[in-house]
């Protein structure tokens, strides 16, 4: 027997930004360098898309794949001995599909300076059941004021994905009505 309230039959569950938001951490090593001697973003890419998959996991309860990287931000370097934090959550929900933000954040394994934005991220993940079809998603709801401002901007950047895909889609169909095939 649960304590927590059950929603009506047939009802959207909600869950709160709180619920699933996460910070993974790592220490950057010389295995994870480019040939700048700095870390390689695709370490970093690789750090995001582990911390925002869990969070998309816990969020919907479940299987959840990454369906897009809206935007990846590289701010600053990050070096070998840097402590690496990647926080992660989600700002808004659809149907079966949830955006989630990412911090990156760094600060030198032994020093007690604070950690320093070096990166930022959105990535789109759908939920998935057991053969890979779409599942329906708890809504988010947003708890401060912050979360509210990430979760309208979401908004934003979602109403631009789909125009974008559309007027690529429309292109391409008009490119092939005039018989261009490339």
């Amino acid at each position: 027997m649960t304590d927590q309230p059950q929603p009506p039959e047939g009802a959207v569950p909600v869950k709160p930004t709180s619920a699933s938001r996460t910070t993974l951490s790592h220490i950057m090593t010389s295995h994870d360098t480019n040939l700048l001697g700095t870390v390689h973003g695709g370490v970093i890419m690789k750090l995001v898309d582990d911390a925002a998959g869990a969070v998309a996991g816990r969020h919907s309860g479940g299987p959840a794949v990454t369906a897009s990287m809206d935007e990846m931000v590289f701010l600053e370097p990050v070096r070998v001995g840097d402590l690496v934090h990647v926080r992660a959550q989600v700002n808004w929900t659809g149907r079966s599909s949830m955006e989630v933000g990412v911090r990156v954040m760094a600060e030198r394994w032994n020093e007690s300076t604070p950690a320093q934005q070096v990166g930022s991220a959105y990535l789109v993940f759908a939920a998935v059941d057991e053969e890979g079809k779409p599942r329906r998603v708890p809504e988010v709801v947003p708890e401060t004021e912050r979360d509210k401002r990430r979760y309208q901007e979401a908004q934003i950047r979602r109403t631009h994905r789909l125009a974008r895909r559309r007027a690529i889609r429309e292109l391409r169909e008009r490119r092939v009505a005039e018989g261009i095939d490339d």
